[in-house]
């Protein structure tokens, strides 16, 4: 499937709040909750619009992964951007019906296939122990291992840690 890596819009919240509504239960297996409020559309437009601010500053960048037709599959975000040192972490996730099919990973490459022209030389990213989905689709996108960190936490009866990567172009 071919996809498109566009940076976040006001034009999209409301199929975005549709998106994450859809995929909130999904989300919240592998990553704590945004919290209830989150999911209440003027709260998440207020949010995001906070979000676009700090994308005009350049301070973070926030895409969307779509399909030709413009159908949200997913998210992307480069936060915690250091242009004066050429870093940032990216995050990200696939809707529920779409996992599988490699977006995760081509949007990565897109992103990295462009990091350049962002100024960044390292992309940084974690994950959980038990999200072995993404430690593949990070591996797959050019990321390297850096370290599995020894703090612990419950996650829905499971015991799971932090695992880091980084991507150096």
């Amino acid at each position: 499937m071919e996809i498109l890596l566009e940076k976040l819009h006001e034009a999209d919240m409301e199929q975005l709040y549709d998106f994450e509504l859809e995929n909130r239960d999904y989300f919240e297996e592998m990553v704590p909750s945004r919290g209830d409020d989150y999911y209440h559309f003027q709260t998440f437009k207020q949010r995001n619009m906070e979000l676009l601010d700090e994308q005009k500053q350049g301070l973070c960048y926030f895409y969307l992964i779509k399909n030709n037709e413009g159908q949200i599959l997913g998210r992307m975000n480069l936060v915690d951007i250091d242009t004066s040192q050429g870093t940032a972490h990216v995050g990200y996730r696939v809707g529920k019906v779409f996992t599988g099919k490699g977006l995760a990973k081509n949007a990565l490459k897109l992103l990295v296939e462009n990091a350049s022209e962002l100024g960044l030389k390292k992309i940084e990213a974690k994950t959980t122990t038990n999200n072995i989905g993404s430690q593949k689709v990070l591996e797959k996108s050019g990321f390297k291992y850096v370290e599995t960190r020894e703090e612990q936490y419950d996650r829905h009866g499971e015991t799971v840690s932090f695992v880091y990567y980084a991507w150096e172009g």
